[in-house]
């Protein structure tokens, strides 16, 4: 490991069948008011509400709701949930949901107390908290964002055409604790989980294809690809196999809690270009990760070749024997291709509505960063949209 870092996370995990006996627990460090987050009302359908609501009416808490979290939040949604926090002196943020509902409630949290607009603070300048951040916790009812163990949040402005993600530096910003029952997922829409299922392992692939490359953060990256490429082709299809979403949630809380990032640089241009089209399609997001992965990488392949290598052995398992290391990179990104299909993820930006006339507002919206093997610039980025349509 050659890189220097500092690691700390503290957020404390429930995880299993009986995850929710945590939580009486945890209520009990925090004072009297909770605001209750939550989405479109999926948690009433499969009973998870009446579950937490019933360990909040236990210890007396007075719990105000914000319900209708979109999967994409917005700045608008936000605005509105900080007036709720200011206006019940929150003292706890509880987000039940998947990771947007994460991401929203993390957002809330470092608004409450203060007085300057979120988005400019935050998503714009991409500024610290400078005012008390309100704890949150979350009981997570869909893997693979894994927003329930890091510090980030993603927010959409659709008047400027923006989808922009700030990963804190402040560790106050990460949940204090997160609820990890996997039969809280099983009741989700089959297109829900393999979008989850994808954007786990592009999560660690970011972390993957980028900078150095001999250390311990990529062995312990390609066990977690290993184990989501297994574990996704089960559930994709089955999708009540509890231990394969057992896998899937567990391994999807480690692709974003930052520990394969240490010692090395990151690429998230996947992302960025993800987050580009999302802000113009409002798409899901896991498949606008999909959409754009493989042109992406095939665009890059050729400066990361001995990863992209390794990727095809290390993770696919493909023989080396008489392969040159580019006819391997490229075996190893066609398995790739095939595993994605067996998922039924979105393999182009056209299945997602997207047209040529998009790509303009899309190079604009696309962030680039610098961390990866290459360093796009704007015409790359459209280049490389074109190969997704």
């Amino acid at each position: 490991m050659l890189g220097t870092f500092t690691y700390h996370n503290p957020t404390k995990i429930y995880f299993g069948p009986n995850a929710l006996e945590g939580l009486a627990g945890e209520l009990a460090k925090y004072g009297p008011n909770v605001v209750l987050v939550y989405g479109g009302g999926s948690i009433k359908k499969n009973g998870v509400y009446d579950q937490v609501a019933a360990v909040l009416n236990a210890t007396g808490k007075n719990v105000t709701e914000i319900a209708g979290v979109m999967p994409n939040p917005t700045i608008e949604k936000l605005r509105e949930g900080v007036a709720v926090a200011k206006a019940t002196s929150a003292d706890l943020i509880l987000a039940v949901g998947g990771g947007s509902v994460c991401d929203y409630s993390k957002a809330v949290s470092v608004s409450a107390n203060c007085d300057e607009d979120p988005w400019e603070k935050y998503f714009v300048r991409f500024e610290e908290p400078s005012c008390p951040v309100v704890p949150v916790g979350c009981v997570l009812t869909m893997a693979g964002t894994g927003s329930e163990m890091n510090a980030g949040a993603v927010i959409t402005d659709h008047a400027a055409k923006l989808k922009v993600g700030h990963v804190f530096a402040n560790s106050d910003v990460m949940p204090k604790f997160s609820i990890l029952n996997p039969e809280f997922t099983l009741s989700l829409p089959h297109r829900q989980v393999v979008a989850g299922i994808y954007d786990a392992f592009n999560h660690i692939c970011e972390q993957y294809f980028s900078g150095s490359d001999d250390n311990v953060s990529d062995s312990i990256a390609e066990g977690l690809m290993r184990s989501v490429v297994e574990n996704g082709r089960i559930a994709a299809n089955d999708d009540q196999n509890y231990e394969a979403r057992s896998n899937i949630m567990w391994a999807a809380t480690w692709a974003l809690n930052t520990l394969i990032a240490k010692g090395k640089p990151t690429d998230w241009m996947v992302h960025m270009l993800g987050q580009g089209v999302g802000a113009v399609t409002d798409a899901t997001h896991g498949m606008t990760l999909s959409a754009v992965s493989l042109p992406y990488y095939r665009f890059i392949m050729d400066a990361g070749l001995p990863k992209f290598a390794r990727f095809a052995t290390h993770v696919w398992g493909i023989n080396p024997v008489g392969k040159s290391e580019r006819e391997l990179a490229e075996a190893g990104l066609s398995s790739m291709e095939a595993w994605m299909r067996e998922l039924g993820v979105a393999m182009n930006l056209a299945e997602l509505g997207v047209t040529e006339a998009d790509l303009d507002d899309i190079v604009a919206a696309t962030f680039i960063m610098t961390g990866g093997y290459k360093t796009l610039t704007k015409e790359d980025v459209r280049n490389v949209l074109l190969q997704c349509l």
